[in-house]
């Protein structure tokens, strides 16, 4: 059986320890990254806390084998004196939301084989989509997942007060949403564009900017730009 201590509190680490607990070949513990001073002895030590504190917290740990969950932080910013190594999972976590782990990517790193097969165990034991990423690798596809994930929200959100401040439900929205996200299983994004942009339809672009604010007409502006440019 191999043990595995989780430090942080927040979404991922919630959600790691709620599926660790599941597997019958894992131990697993859970402790605050406030609370460091006694720290359990694990085959595995996994740091899920935010970006700028893994360095302090990793510091503080001497445990032989500690990875961290980040997707911009490299590998080598751990400051344990040991073994090193990465298990990223690339999704977005809400504590109260129930994540599949099956349709989660698991980017691994590791400084050496035997650890890399370490995190495999471990990747497989929840999931199925286990990835060999190195940390500028990751750092690339934490910015492209900014893009596709937290931009897209934002664009969601923007879409979302339109229709508030014109009494139209947002809901009418959501099965084109879903729609765009599905297409792109079988065609590239650049295939699967369409609108008045890529049509170069110069009248519906300027009705929709009498429709729009000053900063919605600004990402509107860049967006339409971006898209005519093939960029």
């Amino acid at each position: 059986m191999k043990s595995v201590l989780i430090v942080g509190k927040g979404n991922v680490a919630t959600h790691l320890y709620n599926v660790f607990l599941n597997v019958d070949e894992i131990a697993v513990t859970q402790i605050s990254s406030r609370t460091l001073t006694t720290i359990p002895k694990a085959s595995i030590t996994i740091i899920a806390v935010s970006d700028d504190a893994i360095a302090e917290v990793s510091s503080k740990i001497k445990n032989d084998f500690v990875v961290h969950t980040s997707g911009s932080v490299a590998m080598n910013d751990l400051k344990n004196s040991h073994r090193k190594g990465v298990f990223y999972m690339l999704q977005t976590f809400s504590k109260n939301k129930k994540v599949d782990f099956n349709e989660i990517p698991f980017c691994l790193e590791a400084e050496n084989k035997e650890d890399y097969q370490l995190l495999e165990f471990l990747a497989k034991s929840i999931g199925q989509k286990i990835y060999t990423i190195s940390s500028e690798q990751r750092k690339t596809l934490h910015v492209a997942a900014v893009f596709v994930n937290n931009f897209t929200n934002h664009l969601f959100k923007i879409g979302n007060d339109i229709c508030n401040n014109n009494n139209v439900p947002f809901e009418i929205l959501q099965p084109l949403i879903k729609e765009t996200v599905l297409k792109i299983e079988k065609l590239s994004p650049e295939k699967a564009q369409t609108g008045p942009a890529i049509r170069n339809d110069k009248k519906t672009i300027k009705n929709h900017l009498n429709l729009l604010d000053k900063n919605q007409q600004k990402i509107y502006k860049i967006l339409t730009k971006s898209i005519q440019n093939g960029n």
